[in-house]
């Protein structure tokens, strides 16, 4: 067992906590936010994950999982994570001022021989900025690490449990083998850790993101082209993922890319590139095809109408950015939603947890809450639209019952920007139907 503290409670922080102390170690979440603290000690968490809430259960009555607001758990701590957010700035850069603070407050009372890990995703060099800063504030030895996180929000429990593999930046072989050890029974399967430099971890991580972003970008612009040739994505979809050279992950086309990692990475590496004095020119295009993409459907569903949408009501059937979350950063519809009530109309929305986020997320973007209503069940929420526009993909929206869709609609038309439904079922109940890249007669 090791006693190890974990600053930050967001998604990365809570969950990593979370899980260590599901494998035996001792772990202390830290949190500036008081509120925030309460709510975990009670067992509750502040983020919608599966299968979360039931290991916060577990590991507080074990008293293996603890929260605080302060710092004393680091005086004793063997490994101290930081898991801060670290946000866009203008820019594209990241915001490093969270993840400063909290070294500096860690600085103040780790033990010696303490092992400081950089678990935010950062830009490349920001390792040695932080084993400087933690120098300036103590005179302790220290060992600082990059271990970057491969979370995918609906299955981080599961990914953090069964990694793919462990990624350790460091410049200590100590601190390398108590990595080891702590990482040990998660990948007892035989799924490798990789020990490499600290600059080197940086840019894994950074890279992995960005070339998945640029997968999901690819075959959106392939879905487009499919639009205008007559081809089927889903077709071509299967003809190049059975390549084992290109796979099957992330190939799926939709109304882009949103949530905390891939918009904020793919920013931060164009920027550290620019730094460099150099253009990364396909990542820069997974930007801007993404961003083209996320009112892609509007596109469509405004074709239909014959650019007359002032007046309608349009339902739109999952809010976040993705099933199984209830984040809503950098949401597809969001910009949906702008671009309709821009044009005169209005949006009734039904999610299963993430409603509450989204209106929060839409008035910070200027968008008008009041022409937004949301529901509480996904068919009252097609009464009296104009068009059902399916937005994420939740398990609950795949087999709809097309009688009552038909009944509640005022048009039979059906705006698929995930591509949930069969083409020709959907034809055959009388409806009107838009996707992304299939081919619809």
């Amino acid at each position: 067992m090791l006693k190890v503290s974990v600053i930050g409670t967001g998604y990365v922080g809570l969950v990593s906590g979370t899980c260590f102390a599901e494998i035996g170690h001792r772990v202390t979440c830290i949190d500036i936010d008081p509120r925030k603290i309460e709510i975990l000690k009670d067992g509750k968490s502040p983020i919608y994950e599966p299968g979360l809430t039931d290991l916060l259960t577990r590991n507080i009555k074990a008293g293996r999982l603890l929260f605080s607001t302060g710092y004393e758990s680091c005086e004793d701590a063997q490994v101290i994570f930081l898991a801060v957010g670290t946000p866009s700035g203008d820019d594209g850069s990241a915001d490093l001022k969270y993840l400063r603070a909290a070294a500096e407050s860690v600085a103040k009372t780790l033990s010696d021989g303490a092992i400081v890990v950089i678990k935010s995703t950062v830009p490349v060099g920001t390792a040695k900025e932080i084993r400087d800063l933690i120098s300036s504030h103590t005179s302790k030895k220290f060992h600082l690490v990059s271990n970057p996180e491969f979370l995918k929000e609906g299955t981080a429990v599961e990914d953090f449990m069964r990694p793919d593999r462990v990624i350790i930046g460091h410049q200590s072989e100590d601190a390398a083998k108590v990595m080891e050890e702590l990482y040990a029974p998660l990948v007892r399967q035989g799924n490798p850790i990789y020990m490499m430099s600290n600059v080197s971890a940086e840019m894994s991580k950074y890279a992995a993101n960005c070339f998945l972003a640029t997968k999901i970008s690819f075959i959106n612009e392939i879905a487009k082209l499919c639009d205008l040739t007559g081809a089927d994505v889903e077709e071509v979809r299967q003809g190049i993922s059975s390549d084992q050279r290109i796979g099957k992950h992330f190939l799926y086309p939709g109304p882009g890319y949103g949530g905390s990692c891939f918009p904020k990475d793919v920013k931060a590496l164009v920027y550290t590139a620019k730094e460099m004095g150099m253009d990364l020119k396909i990542v820069q295009a997974t930007e801007d095809v993404n961003d083209a993409q996320k009112t892609r459907m509007f596109d469509k569903m405004n074709d239909h109408f014959k650019g007359d949408l002032a007046g309608k009501t349009f339902a739109f059937w999952g809010v976040a950015f993705k099933a199984n979350t209830d984040d809503v950063r950098e949401a597809s519809a969001i910009y949906m939603a702008k671009a309709l009530i821009n044009a005169g109309a209005t949006v009734r929305i039904y999610d299963p947890v993430a409603t509450d986020n989204y209106i929060k997320a839409v008035e910070e973007k200027g968008v008008d809450s009041s022409k937004i209503t949301v529901c509480n069940e996904m068919y009252e929420c097609l009464e009296n639209c104009d068009g059902m526009v399916t937005m994420t993909e939740w398990r609950e929206f795949r087999n709809p019952d097309y009688a009552q869709l038909k009944d509640k609609l005022k048009e039979a038309v059906i705006f698929d920007a995930r591509n949930l439904f069969e083409t020709s079922k959907v034809l055959s109940k009388g409806f009107a139907y838009y996707a992304i890249g299939k081919h619809i007669e």
